[in-house]
């Protein structure tokens, strides 16, 4: 009886590499991005000429609004596309293009500045949203669901716990523009992990629900 109890209590941490690159790929994005969201409407209503607390809201509303317009057509498109390469380049291009939103930042002026940078935002996050998503999905281990989920979910919490005290001291210590270039090298970094998950992308098609609730039989 003891042993069936140890059994059953017995976990293995051990999980495949491809969950491993896209949750480190997920936790570094995640962790350049909030070392500044807590404190993009300071930055806004201080850095630039005109900034306001409306243009802060404008600012949230078109990144969400281009997010949702841009995301739903590339989802399409990559369900209809046969293998997994072309969720890769997705993943890889938005996180490039992720990459580049600080130095954005690090040079507007204007509110239509930020308006514009947050658009190309809410581009870059409709390419790596489905693409991660779909590939987490297709590779999660078998009757690992939902341990794999979560700990997507707390990288995704240490991530944002850590950049938000590092980002407050930077950006208090040595002003926004390193606190920029900063999180625009921890976001390049992301695509280059990501790079790692070339080689185990196949391009033929995925059988219908292969790997897609991988418990069924």
């Amino acid at each position: 009886m003891i042993k069936n109890l140890k059994n059953k209590l017995k976990f293995s941490f051990e999980i495949n590499k491809i969950i491993w690159f896209l949750v480190t790929v997920n936790f570094v994005n995640i962790l350049a991005f909030q070392f500044f969201a807590p404190f993009f409407s300071i930055f806004v209503t201080k850095q630039i000429q005109g900034g306001t607390l409306a243009v802060v809201g404008f600012s949230y509303s078109i990144y969400w609004i281009a997010k949702s317009v841009f995301q739903l057509p590339i989802a399409r498109y990559l369900d209809k596309d046969y293998g997994e390469r072309d969720d890769y380049y997705a993943l890889f291009f938005g996180l490039i293009l992720a990459s580049l939103i600080p130095i954005g930042y690090f040079f507007a002026r204007a509110p239509i500045h930020i308006y514009g940078i947050q658009m190309v935002l809410g581009l870059s996050d409709a390419l790596i949203v489905p693409a991660w998503l779909a590939t987490f999905t297709r590779h999660v281990d078998k009757f690992r669901i939902s341990f794999e989920w979560t700990l997507n979910s707390i990288a995704i919490g240490i991530a944002a716990a850590i950049a938000g005290a590092a980002g407050g001291f930077l950006s208090e210590r040595f002003g926004f523009n390193i606190l920029l270039i900063i999180m625009s090298i921890f976001s390049f970094f992301s695509a280059l992990i990501s790079l790692r998950l070339y080689k185990f992308m196949t391009p033929k098609k995925v059988e219908e629900l292969e790997k897609v609730f991988p418990e069924r039989k």
